[in-house]
This record gives C-alpha cells, sequence and structure tokens, in this order.
C-alpha cells in the first residue's frame, strides 16, 4: 500500500511562485489552452503570430513578450501546406523576420487523429524528439472523429495533450471554433461543443467579431488563465503591408481601460502611504475588497501605467 504524500500545514508555501509566462499576458509557460473564436475570425492568424513570436523571441502582434523562445511544433490541419508558408511569412515580414532562421517545424502529415492509438504514439514520438517549447494543434476538428458534444469522447484527446504537456515541459494551444451566434454568452461558454474545452484550459484566448468595426479594425482579442488575471481587451485588425498580411494591434480602437474607481483610489491611497512594494494580500486586507476584484483592478492599473509590479508586490509607478 502506498501512501498519499501529505506536509504539515505551516510548512506549506506562503505565496505561490511568481507567474512566469510563455507570451507575457497571452499564454502562461507550460500551459495548455484553447484559442477559439466563430469562423473567419484570425483564429489560425492569431496561432501562427504565438508560433512566430515563441520561435523568434519577439513580441507576438508587436506587442506581448516572450521570455525564454524555443522551438515550435505546428500541425495545420486546415490548411493547405503553401498558405501555412504564406501566412508565416506575411507574419514574418510584420516582425522584421526572415522565416528560414526560426525553428518552426511543421507536420506535412496528411492527418493526424487524436482518438487513434497509433497517431497519438506518433505524435508523442516526435514531441518527445524535437522537444518543442510550444504545440500549435489547428483546428480541433479536424483531429478527431468524435461527438465534441459528447464529455467523455472529449476528455481522454484533452488528457493526452495534458499528459504531453506534462511530460516534455511544454506549451499546447489548440485551435478551436465557437458556435456561430454566441455573441450573448461568456467567451468561454460560447465555445462548441463539451464544456470540457473550457475547463481544460490555463491560458485562453478569444476572439470575436465586433459588432461596429471601425475602418477593419473589427476583432476583439480577451484572455484568460487559470493562475492569473486577465489583460484588458485589445482591438486587433488584419493589416496588409505591401504583400504581407498579419494581425496588428489597433491603437486607435483599443477598447480604453474605464475610468478610475474608487476601488482604484483606495488601492492607490493605500499604495501612497508606503516607499516599497506591498504584497497581494496585504494590499487586499488594506482595502478590503475581493480577491477577484483586486486583481481586475490591478491588472487594469498595471495595463494603464499607474501600477508596477515586481516579486515582492504592486508600487505606484514612479515610486
Amino acid at each position: 500500500m502506498s501512501l498519499l504524500p501529505v506536509e504539515p500545514a505551516f510548512r506549506l508555501a506562503e505565496r505561490a511562485e511568481e507567474q512566469r509566462w510563455l507570451v507575457t499576458s497571452l499564454w502562461s509557460e507550460q500551459a495548455v489552452g484553447i484559442i477559439g473564436g466563430e469562423p473567419k475570425c484570425c483564429k489560425s492568424f492569431l496561432a501562427l503570430d504565438l508560433a512566430v513570436a515563441v520561435a523568434a523571441g519577439v513580441p507576438c502582434l508587436r506587442r506581448f513578450t516572450v521570455p525564454r523562445p524555443g522551438r515550435v511544433l505546428l500541425y495545420a490541419a486546415e490548411d493547405a501546406l503553401h498558405i501555412v508558408r504564406q501566412r508565416l511569412d506575411g507574419i514574418c515580414a510584420a516582425a522584421d523576420l526572415r522565416l528560414a532562421d526560426l525553428d518552426v517545424q511543421v507536420i506535412t502529415a496528411p492527418t493526424v487523429r487524436l482518438d487513434l492509438a497509433a497517431d497519438r504514439r506518433n505524435l508523442d514520438e516526435t514531441v518527445a524528439k524535437l522537444q518543442p517549447r510550444l504545440l500549435v494543434l489547428d483546428p480541433f476538428v479536424r483531429l478527431h472523429r468524435i461527438d465534441e458534444n459528447a464529455s467523455g469522447e472529449v476528455a481522454p484527446l484533452l488528457a493526452f495533450l495534458r499528459e504531453l504537456q506534462r511530460r516534455y515541459g511544454i506549451a499546447v494551444a489548440v485551435v478551436h471554433h465557437a458556435k456561430k451566434g454566441a455573441g450573448h454568452v461568456r467567451d468561454g461558454q460560447a465555445l462548441r461543443g463539451s464544456s470540457e474545452f473550457h475547463a481544460w484550459g490555463d491560458s485562453n484566448l478569444y476572439l470575436r467579431r465586433n459588432p461596429k468595426p471601425r475602418e477593419g479594425a473589427d476583432i476583439t482579442l480577451t484572455a484568460e488563465h487559470r493562475a492569473a488575471p486577465a489583460m484588458p481587451a485589445v482591438t486587433l485588425e488584419l493589416a496588409q503591408r505591401d504583400n504581407a498580411l498579419a494581425l496588428e494591434v489597433s491603437e486607435r480602437s483599443t477598447p480604453q481601460t474605464p475610468p478610475p474607481s474608487s476601488l482604484d483610489e483606495r488601492i492607490t491611497a493605500a499604495l501612497a502611504d508606503i516607499d516599497h512594494p506591498m504584497p497581494f494580500d496585504e494590499l487586499r486586507a488594506c482595502c478590503r475588497i475581493r480577491a477577484a476584484t483586486l486583481y481586475e483592478r490591478l491588472a487594469a492599473l498595471t495595463a494603464a501605467g499607474r501600477l508596477e509590479r515586481s516579486g515582492q508586490g504592486y508600487h505606484l509607478t514612479g515610486r
């Protein structure tokens, strides 16, 4: 008989480790997750932008930094290989890169089915040999012949990808469709099929078409993370530069951070009285607000440039 590991409560770590990112604010280190959205929302463009950024160590969407670059393994099941090449070339042109200089490995097999033991074994062995930092699978619907609405059929496939992540220390990004006409529900709940998809992700990115686009800037990107606060939403556009197409953050149309609330004033007032960073738990006790609400406001204030975050906590910018 084997006992489960236990630890006296007083020996447990007082704080979680500092959040580590594969792509800052977009994808956690060694996270599995979904890139989701309705058809024609540029999900594949975003997945390829992630791939280029991680392989080259340049900011994704020319905005979100990559702390530690590495090899990317990509399977694009829905597009012809020459289309994948054209899209990667376009993203490289936008980032002033050469595709030939990047370590992006593309699986060229005509099919990869996660519901087949032989294909799972082949993918496992490929990951074991290439040791990528990021595995991109686009889209999920082309990776199986199961019923996506049946939790009992979806869960084993996602569990296999989670096993790959844990065994090889990689991140896994799966492109998945949202339900058509699901604009009235939350992003995660809009994903097509079983609720397993939403529950599975450590980092999920969602793309939505704006109902009233402005000069092409008609896609909103939101993120959610299991272990980190979400960033404010940003607006994207598919921009053409010469012969290159790539997603870009639209500065003129990016949703602005909401105006300061009384909560913001309480947070900044608490930090104004000290000359050192304040840990999250101490700040929460001082402001007496819910943890989720505090995470949200800290993320907004940090994105607005009013606060800075360090390993010791939060402090006012310039302090």
